[in-house]
Parts: C-alpha cells; structure tokens; sequence
C-alpha cells in the first residue's frame, strides 16, 4: 500500500491525540482542588498500565500456566518487597523453567 493511503488515518490519530492533552488545559484554568479528582488523577496513571500490562502478560508465554507460574512468581517477590529488577528477573525465570518442564510433558 502507497503512504498516501495512511495519511488520513496518521492525521487523524495526531489530530485526536493533541486534542486529548490540550483541551484539559484551555478548559480548566483554576487549580483542582476536589479531592476526588485529585485522586482519580493521582492513581489514573497506575490503573491504565495494569490495564495495558496484564493481558500482555498472559498473552506473552506458549501455555497459559506458565504465565500463571510468571505472575505469581512476581506477586510472591513483590509482596516480600523485593525490586523492580529482582521481581522482573524472579518472573521470568520462573516463567522459562516451567516452560521447559511443560515442553517436555506435552
């Protein structure tokens, strides 16, 4: 397909993405001082990347038990405060050796 099929799809998304982040800022003008929104703003970021990440990390291995196996591998690390570094390694280590254990018995 030539690009100039694109563009109308590519002006589009610039065209609705510089919408999404200037019209909060021409039509609020005052600081926000509801604590509700100040929360829903505040924890806003957090909801949308586990949004995004969970269902890629299930996606993300051949069988569905591993990824199981890769989640509460994290869940377990992070719950005794381990790091980001320790988590993501601990997860997907825990994610290769079952899928090797797994390959073998199917």
């Amino acid at each position: 397909m030539k690009f100039n099929a694109f563009l109308p799809y590519l002006i589009t998304m610039a065209v609705v993405t510089y919408l999404v982040r200037a019209v909060p800022l021409v039509l609020i003008k005052k600081k926000i001082e509801n604590k509700f929104v100040l929360s829903f703003l505040y924890y806003m970021p957090y909801a949308v990347l586990t949004v995004m990440t969970i269902p890629a990390v299930f996606f993300a291995t051949n069988h569905i038990i591993t990824a199981v196996i890769g989640v509460a591998f994290a869940l377990i690390l992070a719950y005794f405060k381990k790091g980001l570094l320790t988590v993501a390694l601990g997860a997907s280590a825990g994610v290769f050796i079952t899928e090797l254990i797994v390959q073998y018995i199917v």
